[in-house]
């Protein structure tokens, strides 16, 4: 094998892959056909369950340093204000969910801070490499990237909505484009407004909001419909003050809603916006990207409980789907611990309290913060006064009981491998 694992793609999610399997000295190589990185901001809100990952990943100081957190929306009638929101009013840290509202963070510096984690790690992207062909067999995948065969354990398609890797599966994309709403999106370089506010105007005619992205001179465009920048400023604000100086990076955008049949073909795996598309609003694809990235990392580390991805990612895909739907045809600003990604789970039941396959939270034990304990690629037992709780490499809990923790182990004796245990007394308050 020339690799155990190729990655297609390098945006979030491929990255964060990557980053996830380097430090677990797992064999990869990131290829992505763009001849250099992406510089678009495509999404550019963070939620809590994704600065959970990159807390775990090393990066969290990095990522916070680029963001803002309560950016507060104001919405306008030409130069009027009519009203202010915080879409994340209430939404505070505490010591169980330590990231608790949404990080506003363009999506290129999200991916910088990646690959300089990735590059920390001895690894790197390798770009202008396009993937041409692939077939698999019993023992591995054998890809054609600019007309020379690699081979590799398994391959994972992170290469987007137009993605090469499912469509030559011949995987489904299950769903519907809705034709008559398009939005234009971009990054631009204005005059004439604050960088304090996400400024937005909205009547009949469509809307238009202006977002200004955190450690940049930009701000994120979006607009109902298509046309000119700034005669669609011009029209929707009815105003002559602000004035779009550049464009450096655009895109028209048709609201598809789609996910595919299956998340794995042999040993091809589907993540990202390869495996589901959706409605921008509430600003969760790049969040589930990631997510999908960090379920696939720590299975593929293992060469254990592959099947699992798709039985676990799956039903948030179509979770997904009707979330982002539902708030793309309400309009609607709310922000709960859904949208946040706080409340998502692979438990099997809906029985009160902490289940297995529940997101651990964080809290404070007499050995210390319990994120501090889970962070790194191993198994963690928290011992407790009341029973001691398995928690899988990704944060989720694998098992609670005694009982239940060794039964997870002979039916997944590899996960012991890698395996510690940490006395962690009470209950956190």
């Amino acid at each position: 094998m020339d690799t155990q694992v190729l990655i297609i793609g390098a945006g979030p999610t491929g990255l964060t892959l990557a980053v996830d399997l380097a430090r677990r000295g797992v064999a990869f190589r990131i290829v992505d056909a763009a001849p250099q990185p992406f510089h678009g901001s495509r999404g550019k809100g963070l939620q809590p369950r994704s600065m959970e990952v990159f807390d775990d990943l090393g990066v969290i100081d990095e990522i916070l340093a680029s963001g803002r957190f309560h950016l507060r929306m104001r919405h306008y009638r030409g130069h009027e204000v009519v009203r202010e929101i915080d879409m994340h009013e209430g939404h505070y840290p505490t010591p169980e969910t330590p990231y608790a509202s949404t990080l506003v963070i363009p999506q290129f510096r999200v991916e910088q801070i990646l690959r300089d984690r990735l590059a920390s790690l001895g690894g790197k992207v390798e770009y202008g490499m396009s993937l041409t062909d692939f077939t698999q067999d019993d023992h591995g995948v054998t890809a054609t990237i600019n007309g020379t065969d690699v081979r590799a354990s398994h391959l994972v398609g992170c290469d987007g909505g137009k993605s090469f890797v499912r469509k030559h599966l011949g995987v489904g994309f299950v769903g519907e484009t809705w034709e008559d709403q398009r939005m234009l999106v971009g990054d631009v370089r204005a005059t004439g407004l604050d960088r304090e506010f996400w400024h937005g105007w909205g009547d009949e005619t469509g809307f238009l909001g202006l977002c200004p992205l955190p450690g940049t001179d930009l701000y994120q465009f979006q607009a109902t419909g298509d046309g000119d920048f700034q005669e669609i400023v011009n029209a929707r604000t009815g105003r002559s003050d602000i004035v779009i100086e550049e464009v450096t990076w655009s895109s028209l955008y048709r609201v598809n809603i789609r996910m595919v049949d299956r998340f794995r073909v042999g040993r091809v795996f589907l993540a990202g916006d390869a495996a589901h598309v959706h409605s921008p609003a509430g600003g969760q694809g790049m969040n589930t990207g990631i997510q999908d990235a960090y379920n696939l990392g720590w299975k593929l580390g293992l060469d254990a409980l592959l099947d699992t991805y798709e039985t676990e990612r799956m039903p948030v895909a179509e979770w997904l789907l009707g979330l982002t739907t539902r708030l793309h045809q309400s309009r609607s600003m709310k922000r709960d611990d859904d949208t946040l990604q706080l409340n998502l789970s692979y438990r099997t039941d809906d029985a009160p309290g902490l289940r297995a396959g529940d997101r651990m939270p964080d809290g404070l034990t007499e050995s210390g913060r319990i994120f501090d304990l889970l962070r790194g690629p191993h198994f963690t037992t928290l011992d407790r006064a009341d029973g001691p709780i398995l928690v899988r490499p990704d944060g989720y809990i694998a098992a609670i009981g005694e009982s239940a923790i060794d039964t997870y182990f002979r039916q997944t004796p590899v996960a012991q491998r890698d395996h510690r245990r940490v006395a962690v007394g009470d209950r956190p308050a």
